[in-house]
C-alpha cells in the first residue's frame, strides 16, 4: 500500500489551520478524533465525548481507559478525521501539507520531525504521538511498547483500542504529559540503579555462609523437617523465592519480579541483620506452604485424576445442566505427576508434553481449579440469544474502572452476566452464570439479593439499589 507515497516523511511538516474555540454549537461529532491544543499550550488529542446528546462545551476527550482531557484542559480543537492526505503523499515534491483552509488570522500549528518503525525509530514509552496512518488519514495514539524496540502499539481508546504498527506510516511526538514524566522518571532511576548495582558491596555478617541461596534454603528446611517430615525446598519455593541480586548498590536477600518489559525490580528483605535472621524468616515465611503441602491431605482421593475430575463435574452440573465432558479443551488434561521429587496436580499439554504445576494445597482446591474450568468451557458452548446491557455512569473498581455490565441469555432458556472493566493500558472481562437457585426466588428483590451472592456489587460495580431500579433489566430476566 504505502508504495505509492513517495514524499519524504523526514522532511514533511504538517500545518493545521482550521481550529475551533471550545463553544457551543462548534464542537466536534460525537466521537469524533480531534487534535487539542490545551490551555497551557501543549499538544495532545483524543476522541469528543460529550456529557449529553446536545454536544453542548460538557464533557472529555478520550485518549483511553482511565486517559482523557477534560474540556476545561482544552483551548481549541481540529478535527483529524475529515482528512484524506493521499494526493499529497503520492507526490514526491511535496514536503509541507495544509490540513484545512488557510486562512488569514486564523490560528495554526505545524508538526515535523516524521519517524518510521520500519526504520526503527520507536517512541518511548508512553509518548503520545501524532500519527500518518498507512491509508493516508491522520490518527494518533500513545506508545505502548511490547518489547522494548521491536514492538508495541498505539493506544487511542478505552480497552486497548489501538493503532497497530502495521497501520502507521510515520509518527512525531506531542507534547509531554503526567503519564509519560511518570515514564520517563522511572527510565532515569532505572539508568541509575543500573550504575550503582555494577560493584555491588557485600555485607559479610548477612552473607555468612556465602552467596548461593540455596545453602540458606537447606538451612531453613532441616529445621522445618523436624515438625513437618515431607518438607522439601521445592515446597518453600511456592511461596514467592528469595534470591540473592544487587539493590541500591549491594547485595540483599529479596524477591525479584520481572516486568513484561523485561525489567527487573528488587524488593529485599528488611527483617534483620544477619545471615541466621534471614534463616530463621524463611522457616516462618515457609511454613503454612509447608504445612499445607501434606500428601495425605492433598492426595487423600489417592493419585488416580479420574476420581478427582468425576467429583468436579458432579458438582458443576447441578447448574450448569446442558453440561457435557467433552466440552472441555481438548488441546490440554490434568494429570497427578511427579515434579522436583514432589507429587503435584499439573494440567499438560497434548502438543508437546510441557506441564504447568497447579498451586493446590488440598485435594478440594484441586477440585475447585477443575470445577472453574468445567463451568468455563460449559459457557463457551452455550451460544448467547439476546442480551441487556444495563447502563450506568462512572464506576471505579479497586483502581479500574467499569466498562461493561451485560445480561445474556443463553439458547438452553439460563442467564449469565458479563462483566468488563479495566484501567487506562489493561483490563478483564468475566462471565458468571446466574444459577437456577436465583431464578427460585418469587419477588424480583429476592431474586437480586441471591444474584448479588454471585456478582458481589463490592467487587463487580452496581447494587441492589442500581440494578432494582431498572424496569428494562426486570422485563429482560423475566419478572413483572
Amino acid at each position: 500500500m504505502t508504495d505509492r507515497y513517495k514524499c519524504d516523511y523526514a522532511k514533511l511538516r504538517l500545518s493545521f489551520n482550521d481550529f475551533h474555540h471550545v463553544e457551543a454549537n462548534d464542537m466536534p461529532q460525537y466521537g469524533e478524533f480531534c487534535l487539542l491544543e490545551l490551555k497551557d499550550g501543549r499538544y495532545t488529542a483524543g476522541e469528543w465525548h460529550p456529557n449529553d446528546e446536545k454536544n453542548t462545551v460538557s464533557g472529555k476527550f478520550v485518549r483511553g481507559t482511565a486517559d482523557v482531557v477534560e474540556i476545561g484542559e482544552v483551548s481549541e480543537w481540529h478535527s483529524l478525521e475529515r482528512y484524506d492526505l493521499t494526493d499529497c503523499l503520492t507526490d514526491e515534491d511535496v514536503d509541507y501539507i495544509n490540513i484545512g483552509p488557510v486562512k488569514e488570522e486564523k490560528h495554526s500549528a505545524v508538526f515535523k520531525n516524521f519517524k518510521s518503525l520500519k526504520d526503527g525509530d520507536f517512541p518511548k514509552s508512553e509518548q503520545y504521538c501524532l500519527l500518518i496512518l498507512k491509508n493516508a488519514e491522520l490518527a494518533a495514539g500513545r506508545w505502548d511498547e511490547w518489547e522494548k524496540g521491536k514492538d508495541g502499539s498505539f493506544v487511542y481508546a478505552p480497552a486497548m483500542a489501538c493503532h497497530s504498527m502495521n497501520k502507521v506510516w510515520a509518527w512525531t511526538p506531542l507534547s509531554s504529559d503526567c503519564f509519560f514524566e511518570a515514564e520517563e522518571e522511572i527510565e532515569n532511576e532505572r539508568k541509575h540503579e543500573e550504575e550503582l548495582n555494577r560493584n555491588p558491596s557485600i555485607d559479610k555478617e548477612l552473607f555468612k555462609y556465602g552467596t548461593d541461596i540455596r545453602v540458606y534454603y537447606e538451612k531453613a528446611l532441616a529445621r522445618l523437617k523436624k515438625d513437618y517430615p515431607w518438607a522439601t525446598v521445592a515446597q518453600m519455593k511456592k511461596v514467592t523465592p528469595y534470591e540473592i541480586a544487587p539493590c541500591h548498590g549491594q547485595l540483599v536477600f529479596g524477591q525479584v519480579s520481572e516486568s513484561y518489559d523485561g525489567m527487573n525490580t528488587v524488593s529485599p528483605w528488611t527483617g534483620g541483620s544477619t545471615a541466621d535472621d534471614f534463616i530463621d524468616f524463611l522457616c516462618e515465611y515457609t511454613k503454612n506452604e509447608v504445612r499445607n503441602s501434606n500428601p495425605e491431605e492433598k492426595f487423600r482421593y489417592g493419585t488416580d485424576i479420574d476420581v478427582y475430575l468425576d467429583k468436579a463435574y458432579e458438582n458443576v452440573k447441578k447448574d450448569y445442566r446442558w453440561l457435557d465432558k467433552k466440552m472441555s479443551d481438548s488441546s490440554w488434561h490434568y494429570a497427578i505427576k511427579q515434579v522436583d521429587g514432589d507429587w503435584e496436580f499439573v494440567r499438560e499439554s497434548n502438543d508437546d508434553g510441557s506441564l504447568t504445576v497447579l498451586d493446590c494445597g488440598s485435594a478440594e482446591r484441586f477440585i475447585e481449579i477443575a470445577e472453574y474450568e468445567y463451568q468455563e468451557s460449559a459457557l463457551r458452548a452455550n451460544p448467547v440469544v439476546a442480551e441487556y446491557p444495563v447502563s450506568f455512569g462512572h464506576i471505579e473498581l479497586h483502581g479500574w474502572n467499569l466498562e461493561k455490565y451485560v445480561f445474556e441469555k443463553l439458547k438452553t432458556g439460563d442467564f449469565k452476566v458479563t462483566v468488563q472493566a479495566g484501567d487506562r493500558v489493561t483490563g478483564g472481562t468475566r462471565s458468571f452464570l446466574v444459577t437456577p437457585y436465583c431464578f427460585e426466588a418469587k419477588t424480583y428483590g429476592e431474586f437480586l439479593d441471591r444474584y448479588l451472592e454471585i456478582v458481589p456489587a463490592a467487587f463487580f460495580g452496581l447494587s441492589k439499589e442500581d440494578l432494582l431500579s431498572d424496569r428494562k433489566l426486570k422485563k429482560f430476566l423475566g419478572y413483572r
